[in-house]
This record gives structure tokens, sequence and C-alpha cells, in this order.
């Protein structure tokens, strides 16, 4: 008999940030956000900056993109490029999570 698994937690998406936001929530200034937006490197690269709002998606992406500039001195290209490779890593996890292929004792997400 497979195991199930039960799921909590709180949907943010409803909820978008403002560049503001972005911005104040990954400690940089907003130009930092608008180059990557700009390049097509973060959110939906839309050229109407009246209608960026910004999901927890594009927060933690902004997060991790930051960090990886920081810590490694990576340019923007090459943040951006790691994090597509975590969020793969991570929805490859989550499919084989879902087939029952593995289970949270294999490692964080």
């Amino acid at each position: 008999m497979a195991q199930q698994h039960t799921v909590s937690g709180e949907l943010i998406d409803e909820v978008t940030l403002t560049l503001e936001d972005l911005a104040r929530a990954c400690s940089v200034k907003p130009d930092w956000i608008i180059e990557r937006i700009e390049s097509g490197l973060l959110a939906d690269g839309s050229p109407y900056v009246a209608n960026w709002r910004f999901t927890s998606h594009d927060l933690t992406r902004a997060r991790r993109m930051c960090q990886l500039e920081r810590d490694f001195e990576a340019v923007p290209e090459l943040a951006a490029l790691a994090a597509d490779l975590i969020e793969e890593n991570q929805r490859l996890k989550s499919r084989l999570r879902a087939a029952g292929l593995i289970d949270d004792a294999d490692g964080p997400s």
C-alpha cells in the first residue's frame, strides 16, 4: 500500500510585489532588478514598467541570483543559469517524489 504525504503551506502567489518591494526584499537597488529584467534573466522581461508585478517565484529567483552574484562574484548571466539549473533540479525531484520514487529522506527539494 502506497504511503500518502500531506503537504501544507501558505499560498502567497495571490499577493504580488512591486519593483520597490522586490528590491527591498532582496536588499538591492531597483536598478539591479531592472537590469536583470531588461536582460531577460528575471521575471517575464516585459518592457511595460507600470505592469511589473512579481510573484513569490520571482522573489526566490531574484534572491538566489543575488546571492550567487555576491558569493561567487558571478556575472548576472551565470547566476541566472545556475538559478535555472537549481529550479530544474527542484522540479525533477518534485516529479520523482510525486511518482513515489524518492522520499523526503533523500534530501531537500
